[in-house]
């Protein structure tokens, strides 16, 4: 029986993770949440947010930034910058050149660290916010 349950608990992980990479959005665990109840009605909120850490910690998921007061998760676990629209509260991936990783020797000469990553993000308006009359 903990086979079974072991089986169950893959195949929702795993559409999980097909989900947040099947989109260039950011969601948050509680959308992700609602895209898979229909075909996983015993499914709980507390399941996805324990998936989502595990993933993040192995490194098949990002957690990029809270956003409106709610973590905002990515499948796309590449190097890359996010810009965070201060009004729609969108978060948009950036493909910059990588110019933060180079500067890792520094930051452990400097701070006598190991650094193993980084998180980059921008925020403002996104182009459709700063086209709006009366923007802010």
């Amino acid at each position: 029986m903990m086979n079974e349950s072991r089986r169950k608990n893959s195949k929702k992980r795993a559409a999980l993770l097909e989900v947040l990479r099947s989109t260039r959005e950011h969601p948050t665990a509680e959308s992700l949440y609602l895209a898979l109840k229909p075909a996983y009605p015993e499914l709980s909120l507390g399941t996805v947010y324990r998936n989502l850490a595990v993933m993040a910690e192995e490194g098949q998921a990002a957690a990029v930034a809270t956003v409106d007061g709610q973590l905002r998760y990515d499948g796309r676990t590449e190097p890359h910058a996010h810009f965070i629209c201060r009004r729609c509260h969108r978060v948009l991936d950036l493909d910059l050149p990588d110019a933060v990783t180079p500067m890792y020797p520094a930051v452990a000469s400097a701070l006598g660290c190991a650094p193993e990553g980084h998180s980059l993000c921008f925020s403002g308006l996104c182009a459709a916010c700063s086209r709006e009359p009366g923007r802010v």
